[in-house]
């Protein structure tokens, strides 16, 4: 599959569940999973969702108990445990490179823009991580909420700083145990 396929009439399966970042869609292809969208109402997660992959057939799946959901609701929960789904993962050969060294970071730790930037071989392009962790379609699955300011300090999430302080709080608290 090419980093920005998107097939007019690829069948798109969501659901929806909720935890403690909210409601949560979760979205998978004849790949993988290919989003993880939390947000406030499944309304606006659908338009996130139908946004991201334009000329797609959006279905909800009639199955409550999908593998591929319950096992990444699973890993909402605790992302200590190793992902045991496909990932659908759609971007430029760059934003590929940063998800995968992001997923290289473990839970309950964080990187910083610049470190991340250094281990994909751009040191100079703490910007571009920034723009690769804004475009990811999988929350918590590419963990870009575990990458933070050279200072510590949080910066921008895609689904709210809220959301980012809770993962990171929820993470820290785990890896406590």
């Amino acid at each position: 599959m090419s980093a920005q396929h998107v097939g007019s009439g690829e069948i798109i399966t969501w659901q929806v569940g909720n935890c403690y970042l909210g409601s949560v869609l979760v979205a998978h292809s004849d790949h993988g999973v290919c989003a993880v969208l939390p947000g406030d109402s499944t309304e606006g997660l659908l338009a996130d969702l139908a946004g991201r992959f334009p000329g797609a057939q959006l279905q909800h799946s009639e199955t409550s108990s999908e593998d591929w959901f319950s096992e990444v609701m699973d890993y909402l929960v605790d992302s200590r445990h190793t992902l045991g789904v496909d990932l659908d993962l759609r971007g430029t050969e760059f934003q590929r490179r940063v998800w995968q060294t992001l997923r290289t970071i473990p839970s309950g730790s964080r990187a910083s823009y610049a470190e991340v930037a250094r281990k994909v071989g751009v040191p100079s392009g703490s910007r571009a991580v920034a723009g690769a962790c804004a475009a990811n379609h999988l929350a918590v699955l590419v963990p870009c909420h575990r990458v933070v300011r050279s200072d510590g300090s949080l910066s921008g999430y895609r689904w709210g700083e809220s959301r980012k302080r809770a993962l990171l709080n929820h993470e820290q608290a785990l890896s406590d145990r």
